[in-house]
């Protein structure tokens, strides 16, 4: 097939998040303090947010095993904004059960590929979190996380003072963790670092291809998942809360609160079934594979970043194999908060991160985009859950003249019967838990991570020094 000229090639995860074998989209949920006027949010996406990013105002075009490139059409808002009716007089949590149920269904639907691959839909109806809301859906090749989020807070200003910068919380770690190590430790470290990366490879390609985990109440290893309806819970924790366990353990804020996470599956699954506390569970963390601690870049510099570099817009993500402790060999519920700060950072590691980015590209060379695909979707499959996090302001953000009270994402598409997205705002971090309705508990799930929480403050509170 022959392109019109001066057409920008879609990336290759783009590519891959766009194929028969799999359609990943990103549910993005803004939660507003008031109630919000439909003509005004009309005009904020045609004023505002289509010029965002080129990828809003374009389509695929191409053959299903070729290099396809975008192309730039006309947007009609009408295609692309909705407005759902819920039943009249319902009470704040029934809205609550309204709006789950609905985007679980919209989250299954394909994109038609003769349009932008975006939608908007307007919640008018209030619910125990907000007055109402906005739910965006966009698929994840226009971008990943980190794009979406610069572009919200590209065009989201403060709520209390338009003109000053926003706030984020800290990114570092607690200064026992950064002690300075002699020459002497760090040659051994280089040597070791490089063969675990070797075989840590070697094992990934393994878990995304042959070996799958074992059946659990959080993973059904079932065909198909990613079609059948799931539901949400949030859990909000304290960032100042967090920051102590982090400060007494000599970690970051992912690592405390993936370490919950771990700990808070374990307990649900032993609930669930007692023989599931010594079974192979695998999480998938997301990475952003741009340059650690890469702050929020502002959205004209992205759209004219060399696609090559990690300025630009677009996917630049990969996934860490991050095995989830088992229950019956850990005795101190610290231990999953260490355990997951040891195997995040090594296989963070810059040598690692080339290899796992490249393997899609090897795949794709080798067999072309579906194939690479088709990867990607037995990676997601063969694991238990995945879990992404991104990092949201300190300060309250505002749509014209509604404040956000709220906002949280997730992942659709994906074939998995559990995922877990993680975000901090305003002072909390919201953990959202999207689960398959029919394999599992929503409320025991929720009790599980909330009492895993209530474990590692208590148990960090009784010691002084960080576990080196």
């Amino acid at each position: 097939m022959e392109f019109e000229q001066g057409l920008e090639p879609v990336s290759p995860i783009a590519q891959y998040c766009n194929s028969s074998a799999i359609t990943l989209s990103i549910i993005g949920v803004c939660e507003f303090a008031v109630p919000i006027d439909e003509a005004q949010i009309r005009l904020f996406v045609r004023d505002y947010f289509i010029s965002i990013s080129p990828r809003f105002s374009s389509i695929m075009v191409g053959n299903e095993n070729e290099k396809k490139r975008w192309k730039k059409t006309v947007v009609k808002l009408e295609d692309h904004i909705y407005i759902p009716d819920f039943q009249s007089n319902l009470s704040l949590e029934s809205c609550d059960r309204c709006l789950d149920d609905y985007i679980s269904e919209i989250s299954v639907k394909g994109f038609p590929q003769d349009k932008p691959l975006w939608e908007i839909h307007i919640i008018k109806y209030p619910t125990t979190t907000a007055a109402s809301s906005l739910v965006f859906r966009l698929h994840h090749a226009i971008g990943d996380g980190y794009s979406i989020m610069s572009a919200v807070l590209s065009i989201l200003p403060r709520a209390d003072n338009p003109s000053l910068p926003l706030t984020f919380p800290s990114r570092q770690r607690s200064r026992l963790d950064n002690q300075k190590k002699t020459m002497f430790y760090h040659v051994p470290q280089v040597f070791f670092s490089v063969s675990q990366t070797a075989s840590d490879f070697g094992w990934n390609i393994l878990k995304s291809s042959l070996i799958e985990d074992d059946r659990t109440p959080i993973r059904s290893g079932n065909n198909g998942v990613e079609f059948d309806p799931t539901t949400m819970t949030s859990i909000f924790f304290s960032i100042d809360q967090i920051k102590l366990i982090k400060n007494k353990l000599g970690a970051t804020i992912n690592d405390v609160v993936c370490g919950i996470i771990f700990l808070g599956t374990r307990l649900y699954m032993h609930e669930i079934s007692q023989n599931s506390d010594n079974s192979q569970s695998t999480a998938l963390v997301l990475l952003n594979t741009r340059r650690p601690g890469e702050e929020y870049k502002p959205v004209k510099e992205m759209n004219n970043g060399d696609a090559k570099t990690n300025k630009a817009w677009g996917n630049r993500f990969a996934f860490l194999h991050v095995e989830i402790p088992k229950l019956s060999r850990v005795s101190n519920p610290l231990d999953f908060v260490f355990h997951s700060k040891k195997e995040i950072n090594r296989k963070r590691s810059p040598l690692a991160v080339f290899l796992n980015t490249k393997l899609w590209g090897v795949v794709d060379k080798l067999k072309g985009p579906e194939a690479a695909a088709r990867f990607v979707h037995s990676t997601v499959r063969n694991a238990s859950m995945t879990i992404s996090n991104m990092i949201g302001p300190l300060d309250q953000l505002a749509l014209g003249d509604y404040p956000l009270s709220g906002i949280y994402f997730a992942a659709a598409g994906l074939p998995e019967d559990l995922g877990i997205t993680v975000i901090s705002y305003m002072e909390k971090i919201r953990v959202v838990l999207k689960m398959r309705k029919e394999h599992m508990d929503p409320k025991k799930l929720k009790s599980c991570v909330e009492n895993a929480f209530e474990i590692v403050f208590k148990a960090s509170a009784n010691i002084s020094t960080a576990k080196m």
